[in-house]
């Protein structure tokens, strides 16, 4: 075959190729309803080959782009060439590029969490910061089907719902991912037909994480007994989407039959079927795992007292309840103290949030701290002591409340159960003549 017949082949080979890839994310993001032709969006770009890609598809689909780039600082002279890499191809393609520069580690430090997960909520938060400056409608990131595909062994490992069998979401957001129908070999294939080079990041070639441990080493092994593994993972993950629809109803119903404004209904939970997908459904989101989940369920029929703790919320079983509140410490009540003389037409205010007690029977300084476990008093009007625990449940306290309860002590007497009742010992008397009137604001 002729030289020039080569070239012509070639040319239409790599025109299809490209062509056929274009078409395909086109006729995602019309079906999915990604966004609109006149929408602009903020792509972000690494410089690895699947946001290199994106880039250039989203720029031949004719739509309004600016690129995001961050530095991490993680991989030494890598990192900077990245960032060289994205300049020079923006530059070279026109398009507004942002980039910002993270100490990683040190905030990874400061936030106490790992490299990874810190990397992340840095990007996904200055991408957030850069769309609104820039008056985007959409952040673009270039999540494939292969990573599709790993993030759903991901949640498989590390124990998930069937939100998590489902994988990524095509719309989280303001985050868009058109290429969630194509994979890593389509992009590899458009790029080298395009003519257009790419970074590697080198930790992507090696299994120091557990996505890469996944990629490396898990898959292939899978493959080993169903070539079509990755395809047959995103077909049941695609049906899965489609029982979700039924699942998500049935479990949204079920929320309004067993929680309260306090948490979680028992015996209500108890009824529903499937009542322990019911609850992790509704504790997942509060930062609860499935481990926690299961144990939870545990002690539904126990006695009460067990605490459960997440990053951010606290769950108690109660007696009938499972109460749940954000993990923050307590607010220390604020306090007015007034020293009054005693007179003849002095009346004691019948008021919850006003103590009145014989300052002369006070020990200072008077002590404000959290009621523990084993504190007594006497309440007003009676002669024998009380556990504050008891007086408090008599008062229909739940676990949580108790643990908000405050108490002001005098020396290591309970002079005042904040906001319920005064102790014996302290109250006014026909011999009384100073008053200490405290006053909860």
């Amino acid at each position: 075959m002729p030289k020039i017949w080569i070239k012509i082949c070639n040319f239409a080979t790599e025109t299809i190729v490209m062509t056929m890839l274009k078409q395909k994310v086109a006729h995602f993001i019309k079906t999915e309803q990604l966004f609109r032709q006149e929408d602009k969006l903020l792509v972000a770009l690494s410089g690895g080959a699947d946001s290199v890609a994106l880039l250039r598809i989203l720029l031949q689909l004719g739509y309004r782009v600016e690129a995001a780039h961050c530095n991490f600082h993680l991989r030494d002279e890598e990192s900077d060439r990245d960032e060289c890499f994205v300049t020079t191809l923006c530059h070279k393609l026109e398009t507004p590029l942002h980039i910002i520069h993270f100490d990683t580690k040190a905030e990874a430090k400061k936030m106490h969490v790992s490299i990874e997960m810190a990397a992340r909520q840095l990007r996904y938060r200055w991408f957030e910061e850069t769309r609104i400056q820039c008056q985007a409608n959409h952040i673009s990131v270039a999540h494939h089907q292969d990573d599709n595909v790993e993030t759903i062994m991901l949640n498989l490992i590390r124990g998930t719902g069937i939100n998590g069998m489902c994988g990524m979401k095509v719309v989280n957001g303001h985050i868009v991912r058109p290429l969630l129908c194509v994979n890593r070999e389509e992009i590899i294939d458009y790029l080298q037909h395009l003519g257009q080079d790419y970074v590697t990041d080198s930790t992507n070639l090696k299994d120091e994480y557990i996505r890469n441990k996944i990629r490396l080493d898990l898959l292939p092994m899978m493959k080993q007994i169903n070539p079509s593994v990755s395809e047959s993972i995103l077909n049941t993950a695609a049906y899965l989407n489609n029982v979700t629809q039924i699942y998500r109803k049935h479990i949204e119903e079920g929320k309004q039959r067993v929680l309260t404004h306090q948490g979680i209904n028992i015996e209500a939970l108890k009824k529903e079927a499937g009542y322990e997908s019911l609850l992790f459904e509704i504790l997942s989101p509060l930062g609860f795992n499935s481990h926690q989940v299961n144990n939870i369920i545990q002690t539904l029929d126990g006695q009460s007292g067990k605490i459960f703790t997440s990053n951010s919320h606290q769950l108690v079983k109660d007696r009938t309840m499972l109460l749940i509140c954000p993990s923050v410490e307590p607010k220390k009540p604020e306090l007015k103290y007034e020293i009054l003389g005693r007179t003849p037409d002095f009346q004691i205010v019948n008021e919850k949030h006003i103590a009145c007690l014989d300052a002369e029977k006070i020990k200072e300084p008077l002590t404000l701290r959290n009621y523990q476990t084993g504190d007594w008093f006497i309440p007003f009007g009676m002669k024998g002591k009380k556990n504050v625990s008891d007086y408090l449940t008599d008062r229909k306290y739940s676990i949580l409340q108790k643990q908000s309860q405050w108490v002001l002590c005098s020396g290591s007497a309970i002079v005042w159960v904040v906001g319920e009742r005064i102790d014996n010992r302290f109250r006014i008397d026909k011999h009384t003549q100073k008053i200490l009137r405290i006053t909860l604001l």
